[in-house]
């Protein structure tokens, strides 16, 4: 395997629910649940038997032809969300990539082809995605980069309102920052971008591939915010492990692509579908979307219990729902490891963060478990004194 990632100190053989085992048989409450892909746990029964059914009838075909999978998921998506229309592929950074071309697509005509996107923010790893992505240390080594690109500073509307010339096609906003630190968006600056986008005449675009799907407690982030996106990526969480993107565009926007002006040869597949149908019906028929409010609550009251224990070591919780961030006055990495080898799995971002996104059907006492292995890493670092260290010191948590 080409070296992208830091070398894994942990095989994985199986995983039931929010539990995963290794291949010395060692079980894990995963927290991480696959960067929020495994929005029903690991192998689902209804997930499961949803692929396996629908591998036997029908795998592939293409776009060139309808499928039931795929027009089912269309209109559910739109059920849920606003009155659009879905295009679908493979994964986020295509789903986020969609998002541009249309952006540009839209705004060619009128001479608008900028997007602007937010400082530390994270949209994938195309060119395109990863010159949206705020984050110098995800472009660096691929210069030249893309033109078209412009930033502005995350909760901020004045900075957002600066960065709009008359070149702009489109705003391009996670709802909550996931690999930025966990960082939700205000209702003030959701709102106040969904005016300012209608003032110049150009598309609101949200990224909530990591966000939606019931992970913040909503169907999809923006409905904590009162607003309507011109367009939203989604992918993650949506095929419950199975690989799949999609765009939902709303109705009157969505004809900006025509017969040939976009098109993925794998996107909507039967599979991929049937498995995000599978998905969507576990999360409403068992009431998720509501429990991962509720357990996500119950989780952050737990965890901001902890803060004021260790305010040496807890700068604060945040997030939203059951997509939370334990911000740390020292770097993540080295509680991260200690964590694992304690038997909970969770992700270290934004150098002094720990992100917990477990399946949004958890359960309580799953949750008061991960919670006592915090406290006991926390405690053991109090008693080594590894309390906090300047701000600048980066070392362990550079992957």
């Amino acid at each position: 395997m080409a070296p992208t990632y830091a070398p894994p100190s942990l095989a994985l053989a199986e995983g039931r629910g929010a539990v995963v085992t290794d291949c010395d048989g060692r079980r894990y409450l995963d927290f991480i649940a696959g960067i929020g892909v495994l929005s029903v746990g690991h192998c689902h029964p209804r997930v499961v038997a949803a692929v396996r059914e629908q591998a036997g009838r029908l795998m592939h075909v293409s776009n060139l032809y309808f499928t039931e999978p795929q027009a089912r998921l269309a209109e559910k998506l739109v059920e849920l969300s606003f009155d659009g229309q879905c295009f679908f592929c493979n994964s986020g950074a295509e789903a986020v990539e969609t998002l541009i071309k249309l952006a540009r697509r839209w705004g060619n005509p009128r001479g608008r082809y900028e997007v602007v996107s937010m400082r530390n923010s994270f949209h994938g790893r195309t060119l395109a995605t990863l010159t949206a992505t705020g984050q110098p240390k995800v472009q660096q080594g691929y210069a030249p980069l893309p033109p078209g690109f412009r930033y502005a500073e995350f909760n901020d509307i004045r900075s957002c309102r600066e960065a709009v010339t008359e070149k702009t096609a489109a705003i391009l906003v996670e709802p909550v920052q996931g690999e930025g630190g966990v960082i939700p968006a205000s209702v003030e600056f959701m709102q106040g971008l969904r005016r300012l986008c209608d003032e110049a005449g150009i598309l609101l675009l949200l990224d909530e591939v990591q966000c939606g799907v019931g992970r913040t407690g909503k169907w999809f982030a923006y409905q904590h915010y009162g607003i309507i996106p011109d367009a939203m990526a989604l992918a993650k969480g949506l095929g419950g492990g199975f690989p799949v993107g999609a765009v939902v565009i709303r109705r009157g926007i969505a004809n900006t692509f025509q017969p040939g002006s976009h098109a993925s040869t794998f996107g909507g597949s039967p599979l991929a579908c049937a498995a995000a149908l599978a998905t969507l019906g576990v999360i409403e028929d068992a009431g998720l979307v509501d429990h991962a409010g509720r357990l996500g609550d119950r989780l952050r009251g737990l965890l901001e219990s902890l803060a004021g224990r260790y305010p040496e070591l807890v700068q604060e919780v945040r997030g939203r729902g059951l997509m939370l961030a334990v911000v740390l006055k020292r770097p993540a990495k080295p509680l991260e490891q200690l964590l694992r080898e304690k038997g909970l799995l969770c992700l270290a971002t934004a150098e002094n963060a720990l992100r917990f996104l477990p399946p949004l059907n958890v359960s309580v006492a799953e949750v008061e478990q991960a919670v006592r292995i915090i406290e006991q890493v926390l405690a053991e670092f109090r008693a080594e004194g590894k309390g906090s260290v300047p701000s600048n010191s980066r070392g362990e948590n550079e992957q």
